[in-house]
């Protein structure tokens, strides 16, 4: 029997861990560089974080990205079926508002882990193209299905299905699918210790 996993409510476990941390909106803010209404928005389910963004709020809280995805790694490896992913989706859940993509957690359960492995769905954006993102490390990125544009800072390209970009992710960037339709890719993101 396939275990059915709960959609991850990453909002909620930004704020506990703040909260419990007793870290002010303000200090996570200078921390991160995000505005205390964004941080505030995100806690409470009016927006939904960009994997980049979860980054930078892991890194002001000194903590691992998947500790977001309520895991506690123990393994020196981690097997994950595809049934057995931990989605993560950026939709606004108080009002509906698609952010243009869903993640799911490749590497959850692996301790000591130093990438960030996940399958990335695209989708159109109700709210058009986003702004530019950048944080430290790198990201690896393949093309599994559709077609997907690839913004970095001055350069723009487009990848199809088996194609793929790595670059530093310090580079202003922006990932969405195009024309309008639905497009699946690996991304893996490495975030430098500390």
């Amino acid at each position: 029997m396939t275990e059915v996993r709960e959609e991850i409510r990453v909002g909620e476990k930004i704020k506990r861990i703040r909260e419990d941390r007793a870290v002010s909106l303000e200090e996570m803010s200078k921390k991160t560089g995000l505005s205390t209404s964004v941080l505030s928005q995100i806690e409470n389910h009016l927006i939904s974080p960009p994997l980049g963004t979860l980054i930078k709020v892991a890194r002001a809280l000194e903590i691992p990205v998947g500790q977001f995805f309520g895991e506690e790694p123990t393994e020196p490896f981690c097997l994950v079926r595809k049934d057995e992913r931990q989605k993560v989706s950026r939709f606004a859940s108080k009002d509906g508002v698609n952010y243009g993509y869903s993640y799911e957690s490749l590497g959850y359960g692996k301790k000591d882990r130093h990438m960030e492995p996940f399958v990335v769905t695209l989708s159109p954006a109700t709210l058009g193209a986003s702004d530019l993102s950048s944080h430290a490390g790198e990201e690896f990125i393949y093309v599994l299905e559709g077609e997907v544009e690839v913004a970095l800072a001055g350069h723009t390209d487009q990848l199809n299905p088996h194609d793929s970009i790595y670059y530093d992710a310090t580079i202003p960037h922006r990932v969405a699918c195009t024309r309008g339709k639905e497009a699946k890719i690996v991304a893996v993101i490495w975030t430098p210790a500390g």
